[in-house]
């Protein structure tokens, strides 16, 4: 069966890009040809741009602040910024042509998919998706037989986000779907009061395929080993983060290495481009194969955490969601693992040993539940 997976735009998200090759891989694995369909991210309003662009002008001028005047990148910049995680998309990710706007959803009739699979990532929180609807697959012709199915598909949140026009188009559309699956158990509440539709708990993406094929992907590029093995991946630095973090190298006594680039064009502007740099796909597994433990507040860290079954803490970030931490921590069992401050705790959680054995267990369950999901979703 051809299949069109809708899914966040790519950005450069690491989560997000690796979520997307493992849901092709594990539909390969069950024998169908699947496609990601391409498109750009919304660009900032003029508007801001403008606004933006006046305010730090005057704080450089009259301020003598040292600010980045114009705090987005040129269209050369970006791809200059993405030129690893583009790459990592050509060669090991099905997509289709580029939809430059929503509106060209319509374009995809030429691809003549038999299904549709929304999802994973956090395709239902109506902040990351200008024109919701479209991730409710209102584009489809009302004569289309084409399968509608969700896949892990998260709000994000536990709370619901959508305007009362919103809820009233999507559980219209929701509706028509032959099956949806979320990535939370917040999210199974949330669809039956808002959407009055059933849904079922699948797992992310990328905890269906074996850590394997990601240490394949590694070897492929050739990535070799990082100069450090307690990984900071942390997207949100806070004072009491970088707590965390120094508390967890005094105790351990092993060196920190980041996986992030050096900086963001906000921050580092034109003149230090090569700073913003995102480091290779690969660069970023590789640093959960290497680690020893991992400080993490990025819900795709703590899964690669847990797929290479290292020891780890993740840090709750309220502003990217706290639900889809811990709804999957609770299915596996680990929800010590997850602080939303820095206590005294965290010293006693730092020396606990996770037993992957246990959490190895429930995944490879999980697993087989998730791949039922998909067979008998896209069954005729």
């Amino acid at each position: 069966m051809k299949i069109g997976i809708i899914t966040l735009p790519f950005n450069w998200n690491y989560g997000g890009i690796l979520q997307t090759y493992a849901l092709q891989s594990a539909l390969k694995k069950i024998g169908h040809e699947s496609y990601t369909i391409n498109r750009n991210t919304e660009p900032m309003s003029l508007k801001l741009k403008v606004l933006s662009y006046i305010r730090r002008s005057i704080l450089k001028t009259l301020f003598r602040k040292d600010v980045v005047v114009r705090t987005w990148p040129t269209k050369e910049e970006e791809k200059t910024i993405r030129q690893h995680t583009d790459r990592f998309i050509r060669e090991n990710i099905k997509i289709t042509d580029l939809l430059k706007s929503e509106k060209e959803f319509k374009n995809l009739a030429k691809y003549d998919f038999s299904a549709y699979v929304i999802g994973s990532d956090q395709v239902w929180r109506p902040k990351y998706s200008p024109i919701i609807e479209n991730h409710f697959l209102k584009f489809i012709p009302s004569n289309d037989k084409s399968k509608r199915i969700a896949y892990a598909a998260s709000f994000g949140v536990d709370n619901w986000e959508f305007t009362p026009s919103q809820t009233k188009a999507c559980a219209d559309l929701a509706k028509q779907f032959d099956s949806i699956s979320v990535r939370e158990d917040s999210g199974v509440a949330l669809c039956k009061k808002h959407l009055n539709v059933d849904a079922d708990v699948t797992l992310d993406p990328t905890l269906l395929i074996d850590k394997e094929e990601y240490i394949k992907l590694v070897g492929k590029d050739g990535i070799p080993k990082l100069s450090g093995t307690l990984l900071n991946y942390i997207l949100d630095l806070s004072p009491d983060k970088k707590k965390i973090l120094d508390q967890a190298i005094e105790e351990l006594g092993i060196k920190p290495v980041s996986i992030m680039p050096k900086g963001t064009f906000r921050e580092s502007g034109k003149n230090r481009l090569d700073d913003c740099i995102c480091p290779p796909v690969t660069n970023w597994l590789r640093g959960f194969m290497d680690a020893e433990f991992v400080i993490t507040d990025s819900f795709h860290g703590t899964v690669f955490s847990i797929i290479f079954n290292k020891p780890f803490l993740a840090i709750g970030n309220a502003k990217r969601g706290i639900t889809r931490f811990s709804s999957l921590l609770k299915i596996l069992g680990l929800e010590d693992r997850l602080i939303l401050k820095y206590d005294e705790s965290i010293l006693e959680k730092i020396k606990t040993p996770i037993d992957y054995e246990k959490v190895n267990r429930i995944l490879n369950i999980k697993k087989k539940e998730a791949y039922q999901f998909l067979e008998k979703s896209l069954s005729n």
